[in-house]
């Protein structure tokens, strides 16, 4: 495979040791970064002129509902009482296996035309196997970077049924999955399981999913947040049996107290903050301050297409600014005054979206910095368009002024995905039209059914 050089552009590479390049190249081997510097010497090579830009590590959406990507913008002004309401017991319950395919292919092509190449897709509305495999055939097909979070639907019961909340999480499917889907490590996209939590079943049901998860080595992410929990002391029980532990995330996390938030903290739980979407719902503010003076940091995803953009650096820009808001409020009330400073600095927020995603997904091993070694998932945002220059700070420049008109260049495990602005994927403009059909039918059927009602 011919070599590919991305070259002479501004190098931030999130790796402390190797740090920042005001001019720099990256050669990619493969699916693998071989070296960064100054200047790189290489025959035999596909030379990418990165004049004009800023080279970053490839983004990381540590949380987002992808199979939601053809009702984009319908939950806007739900609350998520209502979301659960009008989403799960209702829109969700009209999807066919095509649907979740084309949301998650149509939803994965545009988390990496906005530079995101890592994505956390939690994938709750599957009821069947046919919608669980049309879902990772939309990932797999995307070329994206993708753990593929195995959850349960959550309806209305219907007569004589239990409701969701009293089920475990199917263990055969999990099997299944392992068997027939998950058999190569090397595959881009990898298995998770998104489960309910105490917050969201009973607690016999949130032990099952505990152990089911650690028993196949598996990351466990559940929701943590939206309404009263079903199990108040759940997650001071679990605790006490021992089974909180690295594999477990937690997402949201708004109500949780100091105290039990050091003790997860202390066994290795990670967190998934979506602040857009927790202010838009109701969930409450994001913990984002609490997590820092713990001395840990969040991770965070978009969570809601059907909610707010995809855009994985406008979350990032909410996320930092609310954050300090706070913390200037609470310096002005305890000193007044505002801090000597911002609390929280570009490059924090930077790494929230890349080397903390990796984290909590288990692979800083292999993504979240360009660093010789790892997965060759890298970004080019340009710096001279109109809304970018003149770049004082490139890092700064990135968090604070990117938007998706900028992300000239995006590479997954060294293969080009989107060059000079434009995707590469084929048919794009098909899969586009199946999706605005999907979504369309989805929303006519439920009106249909809402009219057979009443």
């Amino acid at each position: 495979m011919t070599k590919i050089l991305i070259s002479g552009g501004t190098v931030v590479t999130m790796d402390p040791k190797i740090g920042d390049l005001p001019t720099g190249d990256v050669l990619i081997d493969g699916n693998r970064i071989e070296a960064v510097a100054p200047r790189i010497q290489a025959d035999d090579v596909q030379v990418i002129d990165a004049r004009g830009t800023v080279v970053i590590p490839g983004l990381v959406n540590a949380h987002m509902h992808t199979w939601q990507t053809g009702l984009r913008g319908l939950a806007s002004n739900w609350t998520v009482l209502e979301y659960f309401k009008k989403m799960h017991a209702g829109l969700a319950t009209l999807f066919q296996p095509s649907d979740i395919y084309i949301a998650n292919l149509v939803g994965a092509l545009n988390q990496i035309n906005c530079g995101t190449t890592t994505l956390a897709d939690w994938c709750h509305n599957n009821p069947t196997p046919a919608h669980t495999d049309a879902g990772i055939d939309g990932l797999v097909e995307s070329g994206i970077r993708a753990v593929f979070f195995h959850g349960s639907p959550k309806p209305d019961p219907k007569p004589g049924q239990k409701p969701f909340w009293e089920v475990p999480h199917p263990r055969s499917e999990v099997e299944r999955l392992l068997k027939t889907r998950f058999t190569s490590s090397e595959s881009l996209v990898s298995l998770g399981l998104a489960i309910l939590g105490p917050h969201y079943s009973t607690y016999d049901v949130a032990v099952d999913d505990f152990k089911l998860a650690r028993e196949f080595g598996l990351i466990a992410s559940m929701h943590c947040a939206g309404g009263a929990a079903r199990v108040p002391d759940g997650w001071d029980r679990l605790a006490q049996e021992g089974l909180l532990g690295d594999n477990n995330n937690i997402v949201h996390g708004n109500d949780l107290t100091d105290a039990q938030l050091r003790f997860m903290l202390d066994q290795g739980v990670s967190f998934s903050l979506t602040p857009e979407t927790e202010m838009f719902q109701g969930h409450g503010f994001a913990i984002t301050g609490r997590l820092r003076k713990m001395g840990h940091q969040p991770s965070l995803g978009v969570d809601l297409e059907s909610c707010i953009s995809g855009d994985m650096f406008t979350v990032a820009r909410m996320a930092m600014a609310t954050q300090r808001a706070f913390d200037n409020a609470e310096s002005k009330q305890l000193h007044q005054k505002l801090p000597d400073t911002s609390t929280i600095t570009a490059r924090e927020a930077l790494s929230w979206i890349t080397i903390e995603g990796a984290k909590m997904l288990k692979m800083s091993d292999r993504i979240g910095s360009l660093t010789p070694g790892k997965q060759a998932d890298v970004v080019m945002v340009r710096m001279d368009d109109l809304n970018m220059l003149p770049v004082h700070d490139p890092v700064a420049a990135v968090v604070t002024q990117t938007s998706l008109s900028n992300i000239d260049t995006v590479l997954v495990e060294g293969a080009i995905q989107k060059r000079h602005g434009k995707l590469l994927f084929g048919a794009l403009a098909e899969r586009q039209n199946s999706l605005q059909q999907s979504g369309g039918r989805i929303v006519h059927d439920l009106q249909k059914l809402v009219a057979l009602q009443h």
